[in-house]
């Protein structure tokens, strides 16, 4: 192999490997958080979590409540989710503040999380028609730029389209069940998930590393 088909070959190596850990990278990440300073040096532990997604969909709430408490598990912290302890009547109405407490008093969670959406936006771009650089498949066609141009003609032609991505912005809190306040929050950004099934994969993992790094969970 000649040395600039080596260079061709070591670009293309080098470039495929971006491409794929970007591949690879969450759609996820945690903007900001916020402790209680009452709660800093104080982790969560012992007593269940009430787990409660905020979401019309029961499909959603389903979802996003049983792979947090897959995460839960894993970390040996028990839990009761809402959409077990609550008919879909019970989303009817709108129970007082007694009422509701009372409700998540008596399965015995010490905190309860909620996990909304509070934000979406899309952002439409124009994506150019035509093949991306990507030298090393490809190198072999540089001999020559008749054999070259034959390669890439078909790009010439080739329309380009219109991309919309979609940004979701969560807030997840964790309160005291006994004092309702406010223990712990943090807002997310997700950029093109793809699917309920793929965010609610990496979201928990990403929640929990704050909540480590923010003092709320042990190590």
């Amino acid at each position: 192999m000649k040395r600039e088909n080596y260079k061709l070959f070591f670009v293309g190596i080098m470039l495929y490997a971006v491409v794929a850990l970007s591949a690879c990278s969450p759609s996820t990440r945690i903007t900001g958080s916020w402790i209680n300073p009452q709660s800093k040096g104080k982790p969560i532990s012992g007593k269940s979590v009430f787990i409660a997604s905020l979401s019309r969909s029961i499909e959603v709430r389903n979802t996003i409540e049983n792979a947090l408490a897959d995460a839960a598990a894993q970390r040996n912290i028990p839990v009761i989710k809402s959409t077990a302890y609550f008919s879909p009547d019970f989303y009817q109405s709108t129970p007082s503040r007694e009422v509701l407490l009372s409700r998540i008093s008596k399965t015995g969670a010490g905190t309860i999380m909620t996990v909304a959406l509070i934000d979406k936006e899309s952002d439409t771009r124009y994506v150019p028609g035509g093949a991306g650089y990507a030298p090393f498949p490809s190198y072999r066609w540089y001999g020559g730029f008749y054999s070259y141009y034959n390669y890439w003609r078909g790009a010439f032609y080739e329309p380009g389209y219109y991309l919309t991505d979609k940004t979701y912005f969560m807030e997840t809190n964790v309160y005291d069940a006994a004092s309702d306040e406010l223990v712990w929050s943090a807002q997310s950004e997700t950029v093109n998930p793809g699917s309920i099934e793929r965010f609610a994969k990496e979201y928990p993992k990403i929640l929990i590393e704050r909540m480590i790094s923010d003092g709320l969970l042990q190590p």
